[in-house]
């Protein structure tokens, strides 16, 4: 394996390039395609990250859809700038690492393309646990794909009971027209919606919006993990005194109730 595309060596390296520094949330697809409305970062994560360094973070994804519907050319077109139209189908999992600076906080996204194969679903299922964010993948020229988009996000659901964002990601833009296109998008939207998902349109060939989708789905899995954090440190903490003072009380009542109770006539002193 090359150096640079190590999944160790990006984690371990500290230099991040400019299209994978973050200041401001980036803005969806379209507005009126998403389940996630927020317009910038949490003001309260704005402030943890400004009033000190936070540890380096780390965030799953799990990119799943139907077999040859552009999975890991996205993935590679992403990760390493290159894209191949003879792509051999994933067996199991394959798994990159994509490292950002986000509010000037070090965070890594563990990418992880899964097969679509039927034949591999039983290997790919057990690393769908822990995800963070879920992209499901269709072929914009596959209403087939499309269909199956929400029994994907039904599998992945089976695995993943903590909070997740959800997106839906249409794939091969250049190869429709605008007009074939409109009417495909607006299926999309609506089984988009049915998801709760927020819906991209990319091109793994010319590149078009496949960095805007995964800085996106990377500052939104950052702020949700800045927040869940503040959210327990400002919960109670659990306090084992308070338990052990309250069991101490009823432990002394008990025994001077002991003391209490009238002696055995049998008991000789």
């Amino acid at each position: 394996m090359l150096e640079t595309r190590s999944a160790i060596y990006k984690m371990m390296n500290s230099d991040v390039n400019s299209d994978r520094t973050i200041r401001k949330l980036p803005a969806p697809f379209a507005a009126d395609k998403t389940n996630y409305h927020e317009r910038d970062f949490s003001s309260a994560v704005r402030r943890v990250c400004a009033a000190q360094p936070l540890m380096p973070r780390i965030s799953k994804v799990i990119v799943l859809g139907d077999v040859a519907t552009g999975k890991t050319a996205l993935v590679n077109r992403f990760c390493h700038k290159s894209f191949d139209c003879n792509y051999k189908a994933t067996i199991g999992v394959d798994f990159e690492v994509e490292r950002f600076d986000i509010l000037g906080v070090p965070f890594n996204l563990q990418i992880w393309d899964t097969a679509g194969q039927e034949r591999f679903k039983c290997i790919a299922a057990s690393y769908y646990r822990g995800a963070n964010v879920i992209m499901v993948v269709f072929d914009l020229g596959s209403l087939m794909s499309l269909h199956h988009c929400e029994q994907w996000l039904s599998e992945a659901n089976r695995s993943n009971n903590g909070p997740y964002h959800v997106f839906l990601v249409g794939t091969k833009r250049d190869l429709l027209s605008n007009q074939v296109y409109e009417i495909v998008e607006k299926k999309a939207s609506d089984i988009g919606r049915r998801m709760h998902a927020e819906f991209w349109a990319v091109s793994a060939r010319t590149g078009d919006g496949v960095n805007e989708l995964f800085a996106r789905l990377a500052a939104l899995a950052f702020n949700a993990s800045v927040l869940r954090e503040i959210q327990s440190a400002r919960k109670e903490p659990i306090t084992f005194g308070t338990d052990l003072i309250r069991l101490n009380k009823e432990t002394k009542k008990v025994r001077t109730k002991d003391r209490r109770l009238p002696k055995c006539s049998n008991c000789q002193n």
